[in-house]
């Protein structure tokens, strides 16, 4: 049989850094991969190179499109170096291994590890992957120590520098002023002293044409607001909450939730490692105290004044995609689009409102008429709706579209 044969490399970060690159490189694995199959007369449809992604995720642009490949049956013989190379979870490695490419009639052929699942003649595959999957979380472990000493040592270990500060040429782990960003800041924090909402704040810069990080920084990932200039809320209550800028380094905010989750969770207060005076201040401390003390008053006086509905958190405007606030004008309550309330006389968004409750009891009806169709009596309320719903997107011609949290996920209405 002549197969089309993809030849898949993976390199991550890790194994640079290693002493032995040259072993796992991109050029030595293509070499070990082109020989094989040309001695065997496989027919090389492409190669499909991942550099510097990890071996637990497996949401990468050339792995991605090797089975998109699969799909449109352009390949049907897949050929790795070894099995570390194609992936280091050892449950969706052997998903793919014993699940997917077997559907799809794929041959998978791993040449260290003597595995060709044509002959099957490899039983200790599964244990491979897994001593793989184990070496993924004991350096996961191993990373995460490394940077904990240096965070307690009060060393900057973070990415991109929080607005003001930038990293010191000489010493990538010490933070020094930006001062054309510290200017900024500064204005931030007097504004808002001297009575200044976080709105009028944005409107201030706006008018003045004071640039967003995004403008200065030519950060290409952020919104199109903050490219054309217009600030946002959560910009400036960040700057106006981070108590880095008195000179002293806080981080372990955030971590991930395991070595194969990418996604970030917010870390108590008491696990935040904090060291003083690491770098120039910003912001005296007596000013940011001032401030939060403002923020803590203010928190109070809403949580008082807070209006709390069914489908809060749920609502987006279907043109810009943002949230949709409540407003009330005497007996009703009308939902508008934040993104026009905010920038209307920048016309981001078109100007339309809904009424609430309309929205409200149209959404229940429908919720219960599914419920009844698979015999569920069950009171529709705020802990049904986070499991059922993800999000509801209100047209500008009142037509309204519910998207679930499961398959064939959006209705109509």
């Amino acid at each position: 049989m002549n197969y089309n044969a993809a030849l898949y490399i993976r390199l991550s970060k890790e194994d640079e850094n290693k002493n032995n690159t040259n072993s796992e490189s991109v050029e030595n694995q293509k070499n070990i991969l082109t020989e094989y199959a040309n001695k065997n007369d496989y027919k090389i449809y492409d190669y499909y190179i991942d550099d510097g992604y990890t071996g637990t995720n497996f949401n990468r642009p050339s792995f991605l499109r090797l089975i998109d490949d699969i799909n449109n049956k352009k390949i049907d013989l897949i050929i790795v170096k070894d099995l570390s190379r194609f992936g280091r979870d050892y449950i969706i490695t052997g998903y793919y291994l014993e699940m997917f490419f077997p559907s799809k009639n794929i041959r998978f052929i791993s040449i260290l590890d003597n595995y060709d699942s044509i002959n099957n003649i490899n039983e200790y595959m599964p244990f491979k992957a897994i001593i793989n999957d184990m070496f993924s979380k004991d350096n996961s472990k191993k990373i995460k120590a490394a940077l904990r000493i240096k965070q307690q040592m009060g060393k900057w270990v973070g990415g991109c520098t929080p607005f003001g500060y930038s990293k010191d040429v000489n010493d990538k782990n010490h933070l020094v002023v930006n001062y054309e960003e510290a200017i900024i800041v500064r204005k931030i924090y007097s504004l808002f002293l001297s009575g200044y909402s976080i709105n009028k704040i944005k409107e201030y810069l706006f008018n003045n044409k004071v640039k967003t990080p995004t403008l200065i920084r030519n950060n290409k990932k952020n919104s199109k607001y903050s490219k054309e200039g217009y600030w946002s809320s959560t910009t400036i209550k960040t700057i106006l909450k981070n108590e880095l800028y008195t000179g002293n380094l806080v981080q372990n905010r955030r971590c991930r939730i395991n070595y194969k989750i990418r996604k970030l969770k917010n870390n108590n207060r008491d696990e935040w490692i904090i060291v003083n005076n690491t770098h120039d201040v910003i912001i005296d401390k007596e000013d940011f105290d001032r401030v939060q003390k403002i923020f803590k008053e203010k928190n109070v006086i809403k949580k008082n004044n807070k209006n709390n509905y069914l489908l809060t958190g749920f609502i987006t405007c279907f043109e810009c995609k943002k949230r949709m606030s409540f407003q009330k004008n005497k007996n009703n309550v009308y939902l508008i689009c934040n993104t026009y309330k905010k920038y209307s006389k920048q016309r981001l968004c078109s100007s339309h409102s809904n009424n609430y409750k309309k929205i409200e009891k149209i959404i229940i009806n429908k919720i219960k008429i599914l419920m009844n169709h698979y015999n569920l009596n069950v009171e529709i309320n705020r802990k049904l709706l986070l499991l059922l719903i993800k999000k509801i997107e209100v047209h500008s011609d009142k037509t309204i579209d519910v998207y679930f949290n499961f398959k064939n996920p959006c209705l109509s209405l």
